[in-house]
């Protein structure tokens, strides 16, 4: 994992809409091109209609017409490295290939390394629908 993309996660960790939780989280993700697309968590008061941060830097590389990662660093103000979301491994899962790397940090440094298949072991696939 690059250290732009961690930090990259951290700088839009900052623009975070956090106000009811106070849990600001920051990810970003490398597409297969090597451009770093970013996205923070967006609370809403109508919880949990919010978005979360892997969702919103999936969402930004899509919207620039790429469809394949090829790292994920995510990062919070916890105690110790904060996992996506089940719904986030999900989304991660669908672009990436079980063997993406995945950066998962704390504010104060703390890192821990996983893939894509470690974070979301059996995941649901196109080959289940008879896709691939």
């Amino acid at each position: 994992m690059s250290q732009s993309l961690l930090e990259a996660a951290r700088a839009v960790r900052a623009n975070a809409y956090a106000p009811y939780s106070g849990f600001k989280v920051g990810a970003a993700v490398q597409a297969a091109s090597g451009t770093i697309y970013a996205g923070c968590n967006v609370e809403n008061v109508a919880y949990p209609e919010g978005t979360c941060a892997e969702a919103g830097a999936i969402a930004a590389m899509v919207a620039a017409g790429e469809t394949r990662l090829s790292a994920v660093a995510v990062i919070a103000d916890s105690p110790e490295p904060v996992t996506p979301c089940g719904g986030c491994r999900q989304k991660l899962a669908e672009f990436g290939a079980p063997d993406v790397a995945v950066t998962l940090a704390t504010c104060a440094g703390e890192t821990r390394e996983m893939t894509l298949a470690e974070l979301l072991p059996g995941a649901f696939g196109a080959a289940h629908m008879g896709q691939g």
